[in-house]
C-alpha cells in the first residue's frame, strides 16, 4: 500500500466549461490510478497526490449513470434556445444543474490516504457543507434516505441546498458537490432535481437574503471545513498540475 499522504492540492478554476473541467478531473483521476497500479506492480510506495477542485460552470444539466432522462423536462431545441448544455456523465445520482453562483467542489482523493469507506466519505462531504452553513448562521442537516444537505427535513418544506454525486474506482474519487450560493434557481424548474418530485431546491441567498456571504467567503469556509473533517495535513492552494 502507498505511504499515506494527507496533503491536498487545491485548484481554483473559477468559471470553467463543464466538459473542460470534466476532462481535467479525468486526467488527475487517471494519474492517481496509474500510480497506484504501478506501485502494486513494482512493489513501490510512491505517495499519491490528493486534489480538490473548486469552480463554477456556465449553465449545464448533468445526468448520472443511474439517472432517468425523463427527469429532464426540455428537449434539445429548448436547451439550445436557453443556452444550457447537457451531459450524461459517469457519476452516481440522477439529474442536477450547475451554473454561475453555485460553488462546485470536486475532490480527487485517494481514499487509501484517508479511509476506505465510500459511505463515510459521502457523510464527510455533507458534514463539511453543514459546518459552512452553520458558520453563516443557517441550520442545515442530512435527510434520511437522501444524499446532500437539506433544510427543514421534518416538514413538507424540506429543500436541498447542496447536491452530491461521486465516482470511485480503486478508492480514488471524482465528481463531488454542488452548493447553491447565489444560483439562479429558475433553472431547476426545467428538471426534476435528483429525480425527487416533491422537494424544493434552495440557496444561501434565498435563505439569508442580504446576509448571504460572497463566493470567496464561502470558499474559504469550505476549505477550512474540509481540512477539519478529513483531518487534512496541509492545503496547497492553486497547486495546479
Amino acid at each position: 500500500m502507498n505511504t499515506a499522504n494527507k496533503d491536498v492540492k487545491v485548484i481554483d478554476l473559477g468559471l470553467i466549461d463543464y466538459k473542460e473541467c470534466w476532462d481535467y478531473q479525468e486526467k488527475l483521476f487517471n494519474s492517481i490510478i496509474e500510480l497506484k497500479i504501478e506501485n502494486r506492480k513494482s512493489n513501490q510506495n510512491i505517495p499519491t497526490t490528493n486534489y480538490l477542485i473548486l469552480c463554477e460552470h456556465p449553465p449545464v444539466y448533468t445526468l448520472g449513470k443511474s439517472g432517468d432522462l425523463s427527469n429532464l423536462l426540455l428537449n434539445d431545441d429548448e436547451l439550445k434556445t436557453k443556452g444550457i448544455d447537457f451531459y450524461k456523465i459517469n457519476r452516481g445520482g440522477d439529474i442536477t444543474f450547475h451554473g454561475p453562483g453555485q460553488l462546485v467542489m470536486y475532490p480527487i482523493f485517494d481514499l487509501d490516504n484517508f479511509f476506505t469507506d465510500i459511505h463515510r466519505y459521502l457523510r464527510f462531504l455533507e458534514e463539511a457543507v453543514i459546518k459552512v452553513c452553520a458558520h453563516f448562521q443557517l441550520q442545515t442537516e442530512r435527510y434520511d434516505g437522501f444524499t446532500g444537505v437539506w433544510l427543514d427535513t421534518e416538514n413538507e418544506n424540506a429543500r436541498k441546498i447542496c447536491a452530491m454525486g461521486v465516482k470511485c474506482s480503486r478508492w480514488v474519487t471524482m465528481h463531488g458537490i454542488a452548493f447553491n450560493i447565489k444560483t439562479d434557481l429558475n433553472y431547476f424548474k426545467y428538471i426534476i432535481p435528483c429525480g425527487i418530485e416533491d422537494k424544493d431546491v434552495t440557496s444561501l441567498q434565498k435563505e439569508l437574503g442580504e446576509q448571504c456571504p460572497t463566493m470567496p467567503e464561502v470558499k474559504e469556509q469550505l476549505l477550512l471545513a474540509m481540512k477539519e473533517v478529513f483531518e487534512i495535513s496541509e492545503m496547497q492552494v492553486n497547486g495546479i498540475d
